[in-house]
């Protein structure tokens, strides 16, 4: 969720201010019309992290991107604190959401948790931007709403339904950090497709051997039926699933 922070001698609050940043007051601009527009310069922003990493995604990179210079920039964007969070909720609109839940919300929250997942995949900076979130835009909140009623019929009152959300969102967000990171190790080391998975199962495997850890031997013994990375991760998504709703 949102963090919330101190209000400064303004009186708005400190950090990205979401009434600034997201209302539309539909005045007209005066002057001249604009040479760029916010959401060209968080295409380019996003467009730039996807390939470089959030650290390459500075002010003056951005500005260079779009063709405008460091300074005038601000004008539109003022500061990167703002800018990271038009990037997240810009590509919260990657989301193809049906015009109403199916009925069946254990299904319906899969759909959410795997599309998240796809969607964190093609952003790989965006696992950690969520952590540093700090307020709900429009595609973001567009979101929100279709899995709040999505869970409708699961009986969980109003504020266990926007855990979940939160809940539901931390864990794709762990998860594919994780992903990315072995992916990382696996590509530096010049390792094989697997092959790292391999030499911690069979370190393991050496362990349990011991004896000293017969409830991890049994656990390594027991078979898997399909270990790839989309399997993996549908069965941990419907155990917390299952677990986030077992009051229901």
């Amino acid at each position: 969720m949102a963090r919330t922070g101190s209000s400064g001698s303004s009186g708005r609050p400190a950090g990205v201010d979401p009434e600034r940043l997201w209302s539309r007051t539909g005045r007209p601009r005066r002057g001249r019309p604009p040479a760029h527009s916010r959401e060209a310069i968080t295409a380019e922003a996003v467009a730039l992290a996807d390939a470089d990493g959030l650290a390459a995604v500075t002010m003056r990179a951005v500005a260079a991107r779009v063709g405008a210079g460091t300074m005038s920039l601000y004008s539109y964007v003022p500061n990167k604190e703002t800018l990271l969070e038009l990037m997240i909720d810009h590509v919260g609109g990657d989301h193809s959401l049906p015009a109403e839940p199916s009925g069946d919300w254990r299904a319906d929250l899969r759909r959410i948790g795997r599309e998240q997942r796809a969607i964190m995949r093609r952003h790989p900076w965006l696992p950690a931007a969520l952590s540093a979130r700090q307020t709900l835009g429009p595609n973001t909140l567009r979101v929100l709403e279709y899995v709040l009623a999505v869970l409708e019929p699961a009986g969980l009152d109003a504020r266990a339904r926007l855990e979940t959300f939160s809940l539901l969102t931390g864990f794709v967000a762990s998860h594919v950090s994780y992903e990315l990171a072995q992916e990382r190790l696996i590509e530096a080391t010049g390792g094989a497709p697997g092959a790292l998975f391999e030499a911690q199962a069979r370190y393991l495997r050496s362990v349990a051997e011991g004896g000293d850890y017969p409830r991890l031997a049994a656990a390594l013994a027991a078979p898997v039926d399909d270990s790839s990375p989309q399997a993996v991760f549908d069965r941990l998504l419907d155990r917390m699933i299952d677990g986030l709703t077992a009051t229901a």
